[in-house]
């Protein structure tokens, strides 16, 4: 029967953990204080959550590849526990919806074109799961949401098409 010589560490010292030996001295995770630079970022990503990376590295004085870097550090530590639009108050004559369609082949670049050319539609987002798109749009009446509805679903393109009308807006942030 062979015997087992005791693993030594790097410094010669016996161990009974093999592990620790291949591995190094194992270490606890240490999370990192955020340092003026974060803050600087904290504070441009509290008030713009949607700001391209490149443009909030300029801001910092960073490369885009280190102020990535940082926010996903951040990220991971939960100091940064996620990104929401916090919309306050909404004007009277405004009707806000979300279109939700779904689209009869992948990728339609065709739609994304037509929609471009309403001036109704702000936002559109293609989005995972049962669903390619989310549209946002601001209309002045329900009439004109409605011909808006009905020329975007007559669209070949789209499959179906759902309408949510924003009734109030509780949370929004602004920068």
């Amino acid at each position: 029967m062979q015997s087992r010589h005791p693993a030594r560490c790097r410094r010669g010292r016996q161990t009974d953990d093999i592990d620790r030996h291949i591995a190094g001295r194992a270490k606890e995770p240490t999370v990192k204080q955020p340092d003026a630079k974060d803050r600087e970022i904290l504070s441009i990503l509290s008030k713009e959550a949607r700001v391209p990376m490149k443009t909030l590295a300029a801001r910092v004085g960073l490369s885009r590849s280190a102020a990535s870097e940082r926010v996903a550090q951040m990220e991971r530590s939960g100091v940064i526990r996620g990104y929401r639009a916090d919309i306050g108050q909404m004007e009277a004559d405004v009707i806000r919806a979300f279109l939700l369609v779904t689209l009869a082949r992948t990728p339609s670049m065709g739609i994304l074109d037509r929609l471009a050319g309403y001036a109704e539609v702000r936002r559109v987002s293609s989005v995972s799961g049962q669903l390619d798109l989310v549209v946002e749009v601001e209309v002045a009446s329900i009439d004109r949401l409605n011909g808006l509805r009905d020329a975007i679903a007559e669209t070949a393109e789209v499959q179906d098409l759902t309408t949510l009308i924003v009734l109030r807006r509780d949370i929004e942030r602004s920068g």
